[in-house]
């Protein structure tokens, strides 16, 4: 949980940031490229965040690294601010949360689609035109495969799960029988 909330606090900060001066997008594509690229490179990004370093010497390196990567003012002096809090290591979830954050601020809603089957373009277009209706954002699906649903689909779209699998019905149905209820 804790975790969670730092995450947010600086990505709200950073959105508050992009929203003022018109730059969110491109904190979003900056911010993403220096978490993927330390995300790569895992001997860097461990080196810098070890303890066990020099910290001037952890945050000299780091800077060469945001100045070759040719980041904005903004978004180097934001690394640099998560190096110097000790926050650093929560970089790639503040990527997560600002891309989530981003996402909300331009009306886009994510929604992870699990089907028993491969689903057609149809099928996959009426869920996505339902879960816009639902939402009023635009949704970028993300679809899963499950035989083991046996039929049917399971959605989540934020915290809204939509459990419409045969293997829930059927789950539903055995505890009714259990409590001796009629189906």
């Amino acid at each position: 949980m804790k975790d969670f909330a730092i995450s947010r606090r600086y990505a709200k900060a950073l959105l508050l940031l992009g929203k003022e001066d018109g730059q969110a997008e491109t904190y979003r594509e900056q911010l993403s490229g220096v978490a993927a690229f330390l995300a790569r490179e895992v001997e860097l990004s461990t080196a810098i965040a070890n303890p066990i370093y020099e910290c001037d010497g952890r945050r000299g390196v780091l800077k060469v690294v945001v100045e070759k990567l040719g980041l904005s003012p903004v978004i180097a002096s934001f690394v640099l601010l998560l190096f110097d809090k000790g926050r650093f290591g929560y970089l790639g979830s503040i990527d997560e949360t600002y891309q989530e954050l981003v996402d909300e601020l331009n009306g886009i809603a994510h929604a992870h689609v699990v089907s028993a089957v491969d689903l057609s373009e149809d099928a996959v277009e009426k869920i996505k035109a339902s879960l816009s209706a639902l939402t009023g954002k635009d949704v970028i699906l993300n679809l899963e495969k499950d035989p083991g649903l046996i039929g049917g689909i399971v959605t989540k779209i934020g915290d809204l799960v939509l459990d419409g699998s045969v293997r829930t019905q059927l789950q539903n149905m055995k505890e009714s029988f259990k409590r001796g209820e009629s189906v």
